[in-house]
Formats: C-alpha cells, structure tokens, sequence
C-alpha cells in the first residue's frame, strides 16, 4: 500500500512522535509497502519531484531523525521555521495524504490525539490508523475521560477539575499527596505530585503555563501498570517501576531510566481484572482500532485504577505497546501491519 507516516508537529511530545514515526516507517518499508515520512508542521517545502512520484523513490525519508532527549522539545525553534503560519498543517501533507491508502498516524499529544486531524481526514475522505474523532478528542481530555469512566463505572482516581483565575479548594475526597495534571498534555509533561498546600500552589501555577484547566487526582501509592487494547481485546500486563520518581518524561524515554516488566508479575485473578478493565475503559469512550490504558495498583487495598487513555501511543525502541505485543509473539513490523489491518475494519 501506499502509506504516509504522519508525525512531527508542535506538541510537547513532537520528539516522541518523530521517533515513532522513524521507527514505524522502517517497519513498513520492512514489509514491503511504499511508505513516506512526513512532519505534520514542516510538510515538504521543496519537492524534488511530482508529488505522485515520491512513493516509489529512493529515498530514506527517516535518515534525520535521532533520539528522544531527555528534555522535552524547543517549540519555538521549530515554529520559526514557518514564520506566520496559520494552519498546522505544512506544505504538500494534505495532498499527500489524499494520495495514500491510508495514512499512519505517528502523532503524539495535542496534534494528534485530540481529533482534529481525524476529523479533517474524516471530511477529506482520508484513512487512517487508530480512533475517530469524537474518542481522540474525549480520551486527550482528562476531565472528560474521567467523567466517562465514573458514568460507566470504570475505576479511576477522585479528582476534580481547577480552572486558572479561579479560586480552588482541595477536595476532601481527593487530599494529599495529590497528582496535578494539565487535562490535555501528554508523556507526563505538565505532570507534578503535591505532598503539602505550598506544593499544591506551586504545581498549579507551573500546570497553568501549559493549559488553563487542569485535574487534580488522589495519588494512588503503588505500582503503575500500562494495558494496551487492540482490536478490543486487552494485551498482557507491562509493568512500569521508574528508577527515580513517577514515570515521568525522562523516565519514558531514556534507555536505563524505567524497570518494565512484561507479562507482569501480578495474581491471574488480578491480571484478568485489570485487563477487562482496560477493555471496558476503551468501550466507554468508543475507542475503534486500538490504544493503551495506564493503570495504578493500590499497595494498600489491591484496588486497581484506570488513570488515561493513550489512543496514539507511542512506538519508540522503549515504549510500551510494542513490548506488550512482543510477549504474544509480535514482532514490530507484525505490530505495525496489526494496526493497518484493525484500522482498515473502520472503513469496510
């Protein structure tokens, strides 16, 4: 098939997403489809040749891209690469697109999770990898998410929404130590443990440089899990133990940084809890295709609590879903061929 890997953009996550991608359009290639590799913002200024051309041409469209660093990305550096720009979107990606079989989201946070971009591709008649419009937008949505799992009752963290300007007053419910979250941002970005009012200030105020609303959760003392859900039906158990801290955005992509351990050591019955859990977390906000839910296990009561729903999760050499397909028997390419085919159910 003809396929154009979709990745890049201005996100905080615009470094995962292009080593995603990278990693994605190798595979591809591996199994023998003519795929390109595009940056959602920068597009292609100065094609060499006809756009229809470009499918078939010799070219290693992922040669520039290195790893993730330890720092999240300069955005603005990137945006002034395009000075005035208006739409995300850059040179030449939709036409592009309109070209290909199906385009292969690699998109990460703000991007591409939250809908837009399926929504236009949705108008334009375009296919695509991963969940429509209406779940991307709910699932980037904390706040949303959380209200989705309480009405369905999935398990998942008291929390409650702050507002920037807004006078706010920490729920009983939720008390400290207590996680603050930007509702929209992701790889842990915008992400801080308060212990103590004076932490709670200082993380809100840091949370509101990102968004102007954020969630405040309980923060559940014990281990962190992650379940990916392909297809509807849930993946083995990885679990994640950062050397230092929570699983933050350093933790998350630097080799060395994160114990993981899959399939998890965790009781059948547990496991089996956690796993329909996971599936019914996507049931609840209509998840087609694939994602992956982040769990915690209470050290204390055993109770287990879905936290957020990845619906473009990350295919990075460390990321999460990659491994968990890999203690089944996937390979990556396999994996990456999984997700065009279970995507592609969408359109027959």
């Amino acid at each position: 098939m003809k396929i154009v890997v979709l990745a890049g953009g201005i996100s905080t996550e615009r470094d995962v997403s292009l080593v995603s991608g990278r990693d994605i359009y190798r595979a591809l290639k591996e199994n023998g489809h003519q795929a390109i590799l595009l940056d959602l913002f920068l597009g292609l200024p100065e094609p060499e040749r006809a756009l229809d051309q470009l499918f078939g041409a010799d070219i290693d469209w992922a040669a520039s891209i290195c790893s993730v660093s330890a720092e999240a990305p300069d955005l603005e550096s990137v945006k002034a690469l395009r000075p005035g720009y208006r739409s995300l979107l850059g040179p030449h990606v939709l036409e592009l697109c309109t070209m290909a079989d199906i385009v292969f989201l690699a998109l990460h946070g703000s991007n591409g999770e939250d809908g837009r971009i399926q929504a236009l591709f949705d108008l334009m008649g375009i296919r695509y990898t991963g969940t429509g419009h209406v779940s991307s937008a709910i699932s980037m949505d904390k706040d949303l998410t959380k209200r989705m799992f309480h009405a369905l009752e999935v398990p998942t963290p008291p929390g409650v929404t702050a507002v920037k300007g807004q006078p706010f007053m920490l729920p009983d419910e939720v008390g400290f130590p207590c996680m603050v979250k930007t509702c929209c941002g992701g790889s842990s970005v915008g992400v801080y443990r308060a212990d103590d009012p004076d932490s709670l200030a200082k993380a809100l105020e840091e949370a509101f440089s990102y968004e102007d609303q954020v969630v405040v959760e309980r923060c559940i003392i014990g281990r962190e899990f992650s379940i990916g859900v392909i297809d509807g039906k849930a993946l083995p158990i990885i679990e994640i133990a950062p050397l230092e801290g929570f699983y933050d955005y350093k933790s998350k992509y630097q080799a060395g940084s994160t114990i993981e351990t899959c399939p998890a050591d965790l009781p059948e019955e547990t496991a089996a809890r956690m796993q329909k859990h996971a599936e019914e977390a996507c049931a609840a906000v209509g998840i087609e295709g694939y994602a992956r839910v982040d769990f915690m296990l209470d050290a204390r009561t055993g109770a287990d609590y879905a936290l957020e729903i990845n619906t473009l999760p990350g295919m990075t050499p460390t990321s999460l879903l990659p491994q968990e397909a890999a203690a089944i028997g996937y390979s990556f390419p396999q994996l990456c061929e999984w997700i065009l085919q279970v995507s592609l159910k969408k359109y027959q």
